[in-house]
């Protein structure tokens, strides 16, 4: 008599330095588990590992966009079925305990009860250059805006003569001009038995210093926004074409959807997604009442809104839109609830898809 190989389901607690694999099949029992160094190699063996317990059904991973990055990417080279997994049975964690092969099997029992059935972003197109990208550039924005308010406050505190010259400037004018500052000598002790002079080339020279800062953080950023722009158009030609719709916005819906967009189903998963999606409030005697979605992803919620406020003001079949629901009692909020709805649909219907589309053809039609 032939034994049937065992269908595997596994789970996988991503750190650092080393993953923690376990293996159930199909009816929950556990089958074993390994650690595995967190690189090629380990990748490679723990895949092995795995596909010698028996045909593998489906793999969850814990911390997809972070530490189990890469082993998501090799195991969908691979070509396994990769679950995302983010917040294990917390019952079960109060109950057990944590560690690190307890949280590996719970991870693999949330995809075998199909409580976990996100397909993680793939991070290995274009959309993660733009999402590298755009990361970078807040960054340097940040450190751009910090640099001034320094610059600023330094200015403020300055001897009176360079105070009053500098504080009727406007932002880079200030800038351009502290960037020719010439400090008396950049040796301040030499100063020290002058305290006036010495506070002066000591502000002169932290003024330079931080124009000089603030000068290469903003070609940093012009440079990001180039590239950004020519990748953004590359990408969703379609998306930029739509009604207030900028590189910026658009790049923020990229980044939301994943290179593998055709992992959200539909335009309301998308529309979840976003947090525009409402949610259900009834208890006993009040049915039919819905409250405003908290979660999803903030940063494609307030794109959302901006689009809805620049429609508002500039996209007449908006205005008649929100003349009509005026008129039919809706406060300006709800309108804007559901305006932001609406955009959120034609969002999704102008995202890039990749060519090859790896959903069931029902799923795809339906999407379509």
């Amino acid at each position: 008599m032939t034994t049937q190989a065992a269908i595997v389901f596994g789970g996988v607690d991503t750190h650092k330095n080393t993953h923690y694999a376990a293996a159930i099949d199909e009816h929950g029992r556990l089958l074993g588990h390994h650690e595995f160094p967190a690189n090629d190699h380990g990748y490679q063996a723990l895949l092995t590992w795995m596909r010698s317990q028996g045909q593998i059904r489906a793999i969850g991973v814990e911390s997809t966009g972070s530490f189990g990055a890469t082993l998501t990417r090799a195991l969908t080279a691979a070509g396994q079925r990769v679950v995302e997994v983010n917040r294990p049975n917390r019952l079960a964690r109060r109950m057990d305990g944590k560690s690190d092969q307890l949280d590996a099997e719970q991870i693999a029992r949330a995809v075998l009860g199909q409580t976990s059935t996100a397909i993680p972003k793939t991070k290995s197109g274009a959309v993660e250059v733009i999402r590298t990208l755009r990361v970078t550039r807040a960054g340097a924005v940040k450190a751009r805006t910090q640099a001034f308010n320094t610059l600023w406050g330094v200015m403020i505190g300055a001897p009176s003569p360079l105070r009053d010259e500098l504080v009727v400037l406007t932002k880079r004018t200030l800038v351009n001009r502290c960037l020719r500052l010439r400090p008396e000598t950049d040796n301040l002790v030499a100063l020290h038995d002058d305290p006036a002079r010495m506070l002066m080339a000591g502000v002169k020279s932290a003024l330079r210093d931080l124009a000089r800062r603030w000068k290469a953080l903003d070609e940093e950023i012009k440079r990001l926004n180039r590239q950004l722009e020519a990748l953004v158009q590359a990408a969703a030609p379609a998306l930029i074409e739509l009604h207030g719709v900028s590189t910026e916005l658009a790049g923020q819906f990229l980044v939301t959807a994943g290179d593998n967009a055709s992992r959200i189903h539909n335009e309301a998963a998308f529309a979840k997604l976003c947090g525009v999606a409402p949610q259900p409030a009834s208890s006993g005697r009040t049915t039919g009442r819905h409250r405003l979605s908290r979660s999803g992803d903030r940063a494609a919620n307030s794109a959302l809104y901006i689009i809805t406020i620049v429609r508002l003001r500039r996209h007449q079949p908006t205005r008649d839109y929100v003349d009509r629901r005026t008129a039919e009692g809706l406060s300006k909020r709800e309108i804007i609830r559901c305006l932001k709805r609406y955009i959120a649909r034609e969002i999704y219907a102008n995202l890039p898809r990749p060519e090859t589309d790896t959903r069931s053809p029902a799923v795809a039609a339906t999407a379509a």
